[in-house]
């Protein structure tokens, strides 16, 4: 024992010392020897914390305070040491000062128990965090031991539960914040619901009320106590904000009975004030409490909803004592006396409310029943709108169903409706009134509201038992008044007068509401005599219904309707126009629903075309709304404001406006006939033709269904009909349209004139499309149209432009130039004008009246192409003398008479003539025309590109500035483009030449002299191919007038044919150089190279009686020149024609004739120049006079022929087998060995031609001559494999070598050996018909006849070159019925067909 004590000391003492490492020591050696020892453990614990051993020595501490829990020296030590650590042992700080205030309380010493929890606290404020702070203060609340200890020493509970508070409140926003933060990430979130959830989760478990309400029941302080009652009432309304449905019933309770406090204690929080007024569901304000109206307005003033109810309690709809400044007596002025306040100042101080307060439900119903008092319906509707929306939010919040007020609101929202721009709005405001009926039966505004509705419905009996039953419920003088007008308007007047008369005797006040009552009873009374008496002298009686009407005005000056009576009283009967006007646009300004005084309005502006007014009025009746009845009501809508409108935008050029508007006249009234032509009229002008022409078909069906005098004139839409047809190309519609509209009025210039140009453009299509004589048709009506037309409207631009036109039609159609009219257009030329006019430009063009009237005087047919351009360029003078007064006009008739001065120089008139100097006076006049259009108007850039056309053969410089100018006005012009193009391959530009052309191309790929340009560029480098590809696509693309292009086209495709003999020629290949030269032909009949083309292309198609008779023409036209020019080319093409001839007539069989024509040529070109110049034609002579004697039998003239020919030709192979052939056919034994002998050495001289080859076998088959036979069959069979050979020589081959194997089988048999053969043909041409026909005729088997079948139908024309008689024998060959039928279908002269049906028949 006195070891421990001794340790004890020594510890102590070392203690004291600051020897705390012996300290230690010594007190383990008492706790060694005594564990339970409290004051080593004490002494341990303190050495240890000396020497910064926390946890060593907390363990020493604690096992001394488990010795000695009483004790507080343990419990001092721990609190130091842990005061050491700063926040790290704070939660153990709290408990052990907790237990040593439990021990100073036993110990009952206040003083140092103070001090250990002043200690605590101020160190857990500085230190801990906000969560330790508030643990250490809620020591000191009431009810734990220490509050009770130390209770007047420590702090107020007050204090303590704010602070508290404040650390409950930072933590909540904290945690709001970061979870929103958090959560707001996430894929999908969306902002509101993540804070409302938040919220929610926080607020719904939050010890914040139980905090306020700690602070509220503690403190002395009323400001604080009213501030926390702020705080706990805003606390639980966010919290119920945030709640679901189902669980708002307790939390709004609390939220009601604290509102309801503070608003007891008249304690100005806004929040309490607005839940005490907005979640008061009451049907009428007049049962909320006014007390809380001004009190709120007193505490508030310059809130939104304050400044509204001092506005209502000041207005005419409040029923509550006037808010005066006795109530509220103070100088500041917080009551307004209802003397001062205005009804503007009124008005502007409750909208400055609304704007302050949007989201007041009581504001905006307040301001929407002010707004309908005020008869502001469009205001009234916006605000209950508004007020419905908001109040869907304030019973979300609240979970209040609200159901009265939102009947208040509807009946609001549905009356205003009822007048705002009915009737559009009637089936929502039917639909809001039957909703509130359906719930509360007797609703007198509800069935008032329906039963106007009814009425504006014209479902008059329904209105009526509607506004009974409300009379019923509230008896109204105004519901009486709609109720007698309903009778009224059912055609009860008597009955309705009475009533009326019975309501006017009832109303005794004299506000503004009244006053207008008044003049609508005093309006509806006169209205009710107007229509009892309509006969015009009751009208007009002024003291009837104008007596009435007067009185209405008198009692309200602003009453819209009887003004627009008194205008129809002025204008129908009183005759006064003026007065109308005048009362009809009063009634307009007061109200834009008087549609009746619009319309009249409307009319007296069109009739003096004041396009302007008659907008602003259409479009003002438009804005309001009345136009369109509700669905399933009576009344008939009002589609005239729609029409009117059209009309002005017509007029003004605005089509897509135009066209909306007519669409909804006719939705409203589908029969409105005229709405239906302002529709087509707008489609036409806007390029929609083809729903133009649907609109003009409705039309014209209208004009069947209604009655003609309540129509008026309709020929305006068969007019414009005609129009829309032209616009289309389908010109005999258009014009058939005229000519039903010139049935009845046949003085009507534009009808005719449209006509007449209809006529023009349709003969010009028709030129284009190829249908020449469909033209010259058209224009012979066109003439007589003129002739018409000219005697009445002879100074009419347009006439004179379209005589010019149709007489210009004749240079392009030059195969019908006989017809020319001539004597027709003599007198049209000379009618009515002074014949200067004619002498315009004659000092250029040597063409006035005289001298066009010298020449038509000679009616020689062989002028009538230069009569119908001279009268083209008369017609065109004559047109500008027509249009002095217009620079426009002037500068297009300049235009025209250039380009026909331009076409007279290309039919080479100047130079018909002949002298030298007159070769180019058109093309000069033409020039001084392009240019004084230039000078009229030069912007346009096909003045200028004309002038460049023009001026290429006289200026390049000049022409090129123009074509630049051209471009430089309109780039996008394909045809300047083509012609600048033009212009510089001519100048041998080729780079800048093919830019253009591309340029065009890109521009118009569809132009087809730009394609046309290219193939010009690339026949210039020799590229023939891609020239011939190009001309064919031009020509593809091109007009039936595109002559250079249909020139181009065939001279490529003969160059072509001529360049590749052995290429055989379709009958597809041809069609189309034969169709371009013969649409050549009928534009040009002077074009005589193109027309002799014409013919070599026809004689390969074997066409040859039509080639004769056309060669024989070019024959007798260029003898003719020969006879004139006798030039040596002129001779040289007679003898190429005539040798043409020989050989069409020789395929005619005309063999006489064939030989006489062939010695002509060949006597024509005896001559060494035209020898040299036609060598071709020549041998062609020479063989078609051979072939012609050999036919004839002229065997030895025959072979003189031939013999000439192989001398000219240097024994050409091909002439060498026709002689042979002659020789053969002669007979002698000396002509055949001479024909044998001539053909073994055309084999030596040309050993693969094929003629020869073929005649040689054929010969030594005939003569059985083994052994030329076996030296030619090598070489036949070495011809098989070829690639040259044309069909009809595989043909020929095949049929050879099978009579060789037949006849001479080499040890196969007479059997096989054919079968062989053809068997290898097959194999060598498995797609050529004739190899599989032969093997069907040595076989018996079918199906050989029916490959020969199928490959002859995909060589038939126009893919290949199997012809009908191929196809008549190979189906021939399949011995069936129905193909022997098909074989005598495709050419029933050949037997085979007929043979082979009366076989199996």
């Amino acid at each position: 024992m006195s070891t421990v004590k001794s340790a004890l000391k020594a510890a102590k003492a070392a203690l004291d010392a600051h020897q705390y490492e012996l300290a230690v020591e010594n007190a383990n050696k008492v706790l060694k020897e005594d564990p339970r020892n409290y004051h080593a453990n004490v002494f341990l614990g303190l050495a240890l914390e000396k020497q910064h051993r926390n946890d060593d020595s907390e363990r020493a501490y604690r096992a001394a305070t488990v010795l000695k829990a009483s004790d507080p020296l343990a419990w001092q030590g721990l609190i130091s040491l842990y005061e050491q650590q700063g926040t790290l042992k704070l939660d153990e700080y709290h408990d052990a000062t907790s237990h040593l205030a439990s021990i100073f309380i036993a110990l009952d010493d206040k003083t140092r128990c103070q001090t250990l929890v002043d200690k605590y606290t101020d160190f857990a404020r500085k230190c801990g965090s906000r969560a330790q702070y508030r643990h250490s203060l809620e020591m000191l609340l009431p009810g734990s031991e220490i509050y009770d200890y130390l209770e007047g020493r420590i702090l107020h509970p007050a204090y303590t539960y704010t602070k508290i508070s404040e650390i409950v409140e930072q933590d909540e926003r904290e945690k709001i914040n970061y979870e929103i933060g958090q959560r707001r990430t996430r894929l999908g979130a969306k902002i509101d619901q993540v804070t409302a959830d938040v919220k929610r989760e926080v607020l719904q478990y939050s010890e914040l009320e139980t905090i306020y309400q700690h602070i509220i029941d503690w403190t002395d302080d009323d400001e604080l106590r009213r501030s926390y009652e702020e705080k706990l009432l805003q606390h639980a309304y966010d919290t119920l904000v945030v709640l679901p449905s189902a669980q708002k019933a307790t939390k709004r309770e609390q939220v009601i009975r604290l509102a309801r406090g503070l608003v007891i204690l008249k304690h100005p929080f806004i929040l309490a004030w607005r839940i005490a007024l907005e979640w008061r569901d009451v049907e009428r304000i007049e049962d909320l409490d006014v007390g809380l109206f001004r009190e709120y307005a007193d505490f508030f003033p310059e809130d939104g909803l304050a400044k509204v109810l001092r506005g209502y309690l000041e207005s005419e709809i409040s029923i509550f004592p006037t808010y005066s400044l006795d109530d509220y007596g103070d100088d500041e002025g917080q009551g307004v006396r209802s003397s001062v306040m205005t009804a503007e100042d009124r008005l502007i101080l409750m909208t400055d409310g609304i704007d302050a307060t949007p989201a007041s439900v009581l504001a905006l119903r307040i301001m929407a029943g002010y707004y309908l008092y005020l008869e502001e319906y469009e205001s009234a509707v916006e605000t209950a709108r508004k007020a419905q929306r908001e109040l869907v939010i304030n019973s979300r919040t609240s979970g209040l169903p609200l159901i009265n007020i939102l009947d208040a609101v509807s009946i609001v929202l549905g009356t205003a409706m009822v007048h705002y721009q009915a009737p559009r709005h009637h089936p929502e405001a039917i639909s809001l009134f039957e909703n509130i009926l359906a719930r509360k039966v007797t609703n007198s505004a509800a069935l008032v509201g329906i039963g106007l509705i009814l009425e504006e419905r014209e479902e008059l009996e329904k209105a009526v038992d509607f506004l009974e039953r409300a009379l019923q419920q509230a008896p109204s003088t105004r519901v009486k008044a709609e109720a007698a007008w309903c009778r009224a308007l059912s055609g009860d007047h008597e009955t309705s007068i009475a009533e009326l008369e019975e309501c006017l005797s009832q109303l005794e006040t004299t506000d503004l509401r009244t006053k207008t009552l008044k003049a609508q009873i005093l309006y509806r009374i006169g209205m009710c005599i107007w229509n009892m008496d309509t006969s015009k002298s009751s009208r007009k009686d002024r003291n009837k219904a104008y007596a009435r009407f007067i009185s209405s005005l008198q009692a309200d000056m602003n009453f819209a309707p009887a003004y627009t009576s008194l205008g129809i009283y002025y204008i129908d009967y009183a005759r006064d126009k003026g007065r109308a006007r005048k009362c009809f646009q009063k009634a307009f300004e007061l109200s834009s629903s008087e549609v009746v005084a619009a319309e009249r309005l409307a009319q007296s502006f069109a009739k003096t075309s004041e396009w302007d007014l008659v907008e602003v009025v259409a479009q003002r009746v438009v804005e309001s709304g009345r136009l369109r009845p509700p669905p399933g009501s009576k009344k008939q809508g009002i589609s005239w404001p729609f029409a009117a409108l059209g009309v002005v935008q017509l007029n003004v050029q605005d089509y897509p406006s135009s066209i909306v508007s007519f669409q909804s006249a006719l939705r409203i009234s589908p029969k409105d006939y005229y709405s239906w032509v302002g529709l087509g009229e707008s489609y036409h002008n806007s390029g929609r033709y083809i729903a133009a022409t649907r609109a003009f078909e409705q039309a014209q069906r209208l004009e069947n269904e209604i009655d003609t005098e309540v129509l008026g004139d309709t020929w305006f839409s068969k007019y414009m009909l005609a129009n829309v047809k032209r616009e289309l190309g389908e010109f005999q519609g258009a014009i058939d349209g005229y000519r039903e509209v010139l049935a009845s009025r046949t003085k009507e210039y534009g009808v005719s004139i449209a006509s007449l140009q209809t006529m023009i453009e349709a003969a010009w299509q028709d030129i284009e499309l190829g249908f020449f004589g469909r033209a010259i048709d058209s224009i012979r009506e066109a003439l007589k149209t003129a002739k018409d037309l000219v005697t009445w409207r002879g100074d009419a631009f347009n006439l004179w432009k379209s005589i010019g036109d149709l007489c210009s039609v004749y240079t392009y159609v030059q195969s019908y130039i006989a017809e020319f009219p001539l004597q027709a257009v003599v007198e049209l030329l000379g009618c009515n004008v002074g014949l200067e006019a004619y002498s315009l430009l004659a000092e250029f063009d040597h063409l006035d009246w005289g001298a066009f009237e010298s020449s038509a005087a000679s009616e020689d047919a062989g002028l009538f192409l230069g009569l119908s351009s001279s009268a083209a360029i008369l017609a065109y003078k004559r047109a500008i003398s027509c249009c002095v007064n217009d620079a426009h006009a002037r500068a297009v008739a300049w235009y025209n008479l250039g380009w026909a001065e331009h076409r007279a120089h290309v039919c080479h008139l100047g130079r018909a003539a002949g002298n030298s100097n007159n070769a180019f006076i058109y093309l000069k006049a033409s020039v001084q025309c392009f240019k004084r259009a230039i000078e009229l108007e030069s912007g346009n850039a096909d003045f200028w590109n004309s002038l460049g056309i023009v001026t290429s053969q006289l200026n390049t410089k000049v022409a090129q500035h123009a074509f630049v100018r051209s471009l430089f006005i309109n780039d996008k012009n394909a045809k300047t483009w083509t012609n600048l193009g033009v212009f510089y391959l001519i100048e041998g530009d080729t780079q800048a030449s093919s830019e253009a052309f591309t340029r065009a191309q890109s521009i118009d790929p569809e132009h087809a002299q730009a394609w046309l340009g290219q193939g010009l560029l690339a026949a210039h480098f020799g590229e023939s191919n891609e020239a011939r590809n190009l001309f064919a696509h031009a020509f593809e693309i091109a007009s039936a007038s595109a002559r250079q292009v249909q020139r181009s086209y065939a001279c490529s495709t003969l160059d072509h044919l001529l360049s590749t003999p052995n290429t055989s020629s379709s009958t597809v290949s041809l069609l189309q150089p034969i169709l371009a030269l013969r649409q050549l032909e009928k534009q040009s009949s002077t074009d005589l190279p193109f027309a002799h083309i014409c013919c070599l292309l026809q004689e390969r198609m074997g066409d040859h009686a039509e080639v004769s008779e056309k060669l024989s023409t070019i024959c007798s036209i260029l003898e003719a020149d020969y006879e004139t020019s006798e030039s040596v080319e002129t001779l040289a093409r007679f003898a190429n024609a005539k040798a043409d001839l020989s050989r069409s007539l020789l395929a005619e069989g005309k063999f006489n004739s064939a030989t006489e024509n062939a010695e002509t040529a060949l006597d024509l070109s005896v001559d060494d120049e035209i020898r040299n110049l036609r060598q071709r034609t020549r041998l062609s002579a020479h063989i078609s006079a051979g072939l012609s004697n050999y036919h004839l039998g002229s065997f030895d003239r025959a072979i003189e022929a031939f013999e000439a020919a192989l001398e000219e030709s240097q024994e050409d192979p091909d002439l060498v087998c026709l002689l042979s052939q002659v020789l053969w056919a002669k007979g002698g034994e000396n002509e055949r060995e001479v024909a044998f002998q001539q053909l073994f050495n055309c084999v030596e001289k040309h050993p693969g031609h094929v003629g020869t080859i073929l005649l040689l076998g054929s010969i030594s088959v005939l003569q059985d001559d083994h052994d030329t036979l076996e030296a030619v069959s090598e070489d036949l069979r070495a011809l098989r494999i070829r690639d040259d050979l044309t069909p009809q020589q595989r043909k020929q081959l095949a049929q050879l070598l099978s009579v060789i194997a037949t006849l001479y089988p080499e040890g196969q048999g007479r059997s096989i050996a054919p079968i062989s053969e053809a068997t290898t043909s097959v194999m060598l041409g498995p797609s050529d018909p004739y190899g599989w026909s032969h093997l069907s005729g040595v076989t018996d088997e079918t199906h050989p006849a029916e490959m020969a079948v199928l490959t002859a139908i995909r060589k038939a024309h126009p893919r290949g070159e199997c012809d009908t008689e191929d196809l008549c024998k190979i189906y021939a060959g399949t011995h069936r019925g129905e193909d022997a039928q098909r074989s005598i279908m495709f050419a029933p002269w050949k037997a085979s067909g007929w043979r082979m049906l009366s076989h199996l028949g």
